[in-house]
């Protein structure tokens, strides 16, 4: 009866975050619109503005909703990059955490009883290696967000592990998006796109993927 419920509720919020036309506010055009308003209410509460924004980061995460990055591109250009960086990093990762629970406590019993068989492999090279594969995962964005959360529900990995090794997986990749997200608040003509810290955020942003892949191939290669 708690499962079914969960995952109506579940649902519900998946439905309701596209039938009220949600989405359009988490793309770059509505955060640029939006950013002289954001920024009042910033300057007006700070912390109520901060509260609202990591409850609302962890809520998209948990319900595998789209939008975290554009989310940690608004909380760069709001808070700045070591505040915005904290408070993504702890949101993205307990909304990881939670949609990896959730996924346990729905799928897991019932996954493992019909392919259990078929799972012992990757159970027993979680069980002994998950730490550093899920760190890769994270590390190196091959596969998205959300599936890597709800995959890893499914194994035998502590949720302990999960959420520390997925903080620190993730950091890398907080970093360069807050830091993008700071520069993006300083744009506000023509001219500010070609400036050279502007240019070097974003390049980064082209950049870290291939450097994070290089970064996994050396630590596979290593162990």
């Amino acid at each position: 009866m708690k499962k079914a419920f969960l995952v109506l509720l579940a649902v519900a919020a998946f439905f309701l975050f596209f039938g009220m036309g949600l989405d359009r506010y988490l793309t770059l055009e509505s955060l640029k619109e939006s950013q002289e308003k954001f920024a009042a209410m910033q300057a007006q509460s700070p912390w109520l503005t901060a509260l609202t924004a990591f409850l609302v980061y962890v809520a998209v995460t948990a319900l595998s909703l789209p939008g975290a990055t554009i989310m940690s591109l608004a909380i760069g250009a709001l808070f700045g990059f070591w505040a915005g960086s904290l408070l993504v990093s702890f949101a993205s990762t307990i909304g990881a955490t939670l949609a990896f629970l959730v996924s346990r406590y729905l799928l897991r019993d019932r996954v493992q009883q019909r392919f259990g068989g078929k799972l012992k492999g990757i159970n027993e090279g979680v069980a002994k290696e998950g730490a550093q594969y899920l760190f890769l995962l994270r590390l190196v964005p091959v596969f998205p967000f959300f599936l890597i959360n709800l995959l890893m529900g499914l194994t035998p990995m502590r949720a302990t592990t999960f959420y520390w090794v997925s903080q620190a997986g993730m950091l890398p990749g907080t970093l360069v998006y807050v830091n993008a997200g700071t520069q993006l608040a300083r744009i506000d003509s023509m001219a500010g796109i070609l400036s050279p810290e502007v240019l070097l955020s974003f390049a980064l942003l082209g950049v870290f993927p291939l450097a994070a892949r290089r970064i996994g191939q050396v630590i596979r290669r290593r162990a």
